[in-house]
């Protein structure tokens, strides 16, 4: 191990810091994954290593994740304590928003830096940690690659019918059009498509990826056609504390006759609303289903409802159905949210088999459904992991985990 270049992935949150370990030799090989969550408020850590290590799982105490800076520590910290002879030749971060020029893995220089910071705006409240995460990078691996990769980027194959909103034009030379996100879960599904059911990649795939940010999008031959996400990451679908889709007037609404000011609004839209808003309760689908409350199960049929209009949408776009794929913590886990969303589908091809749906198998429709439904986990840091390992030229050595206390 000690000569295989290795590859750290770092993915920032608003509070959160999901981190991984990578051995990138002949092809990216997981060691590590982890994540520190409540960065700020009561943080924890929970991590999982390779085969006979135990997985870990603590709380932690505020100076250990008071920041971003001081939870990229702790992980380094945890990852040295296991493999104290790791080389970080790389080190790749999810960045939610790329703009319009980049629709591909970006190395980090000043002049990118600076391109990321001019679309802060674009993504209010994940551009920012993205980027405080990346600087955290940069200093504890001064001599390593850095690597962006993009949510937007996986998008930019979207024709310019499906990029455009009905505004004044000069807007969209501004930048204001559709990106789409969750780019790297759709190149993830599409490329294990690709590898376990080449004929249903090649076809029309609508891949909902359901989490607490959730989102559809419409694919042909594994690339985006259309998606749910539009100029940000709070459009289309209700998600566990953003809106999804919302009248602009709404806007106008609040601002002018309720008082309030474009900050509480946005505060709202993001954090506010979506699951949680509507059921008083949670943002947590499990804890919704379990709850069994009217406003819960409102919030999931909301969910549901959602769901169900904008597979018709995309299946328009497309110019038919071959297969429907859940992903995500809800698509991924949630045997009663697929069953809703397939429930009298026949007339777009699907028909679940409950039995599959409840075991959860990969494969979950009958076999006699026309278009396939499938589940299939997703993995954002081996997409990034694979992008690290193209940047990197199998150079021995690297700037090392460092330890905390000797950087």
């Amino acid at each position: 191990m000690t000569n295989t270049p290795v590859a750290l992935t770092l993915n920032a949150g608003s509070s959160s810091l999901k981190f991984g370990l990578f051995s990138i030799g002949a092809a990216p090989v997981e060691m590590a994954v982890g994540l520190i969550e409540s960065i700020g408020k009561t943080p924890k850590l929970k991590a999982s290593f390779g085969p006979g290590m135990p997985p870990l799982s603590r709380d932690l105490t505020p100076a250990e994740a008071r920041d971003h800076k001081s939870a990229l520590a702790t992980a380094l910290a945890v990852l040295r304590q296991h493999f104290p002879e790791a080389k970080a030749t790389a080190v790749g971060h999810r960045v939610v928003h790329g703009g319009p020029s980049y629709d591909r893995p970006m190395r980090l220089t000043p002049e990118v830096m600076e391109e990321l910071r001019r679309l802060s705006p674009f993504a209010p409240i994940h551009q920012p940690h993205n980027l405080a995460g990346i600087e955290a990078a940069m200093e504890a691996f001064p001599g390593a690659l850095q690597v962006a990769c993009f949510d937007t980027a996986f998008h930019r194959t979207h024709p310019k019918v499906n990029d455009v909103f009905a505004l004044p034009r000069a807007y969209y030379d501004k930048g204001v059009r559709r990106y789409g996100f969750h780019g790297l879960s759709y190149d993830y599904i599409g490329g294990e498509l690709k590898r376990i059911a080449p004929l249903i990649h090649d076809g029309r795939v609508i891949v909902a990826h359901l989490g607490n940010g959730a989102s559809m999008c419409g694919m042909i031959n594994g690339r985006s056609v259309a998606s749910t996400m539009g100029f940000t990451a709070l459009d289309g679908l209700p998600m566990g504390t953003r809106t999804g889709q919302i009248d602009p007037g709404v806007i106008f609404y609040l601002v002018q006759q309720e008082g309030m000011s474009i900050d509480e609004v946005r505060e709202m839209f993001y954090s506010k609303s979506g699951l949680l808003g509507l059921s008083g309760l949670s943002n947590d689908m499990r804890a919704l289903e379990a709850a069994g409350t009217a406003q819960a199960n409102e919030a999931i049929d909301y969910f549901v409802f959602r769901i169900r209009r904008e597979l018709g949408g995309l299946a328009a776009a497309l110019g038919g159905l071959d297969a429907l794929v859940f992903c995500g913590g809800i698509g991924e886990n949630s045997r009663l949210i697929r069953e809703r969303v397939c429930e009298g589908m026949g007339w777009i091809g699907l028909e679940l088999d409950r039995e599959r749906n409840a075991a959860g198998d990969t494969m979950i429709s009958t076999d006699l459904s026309r278009a396939r439904v499938m589940v299939i986990p997703t993995n954002e840091e081996l997409v990034i992991a694979r992008a690290a390992k193209a940047f990197v030229e199998m150079r021995q050595g690297g700037s090392g985990i460092p330890d905390p206390d000797q950087r």
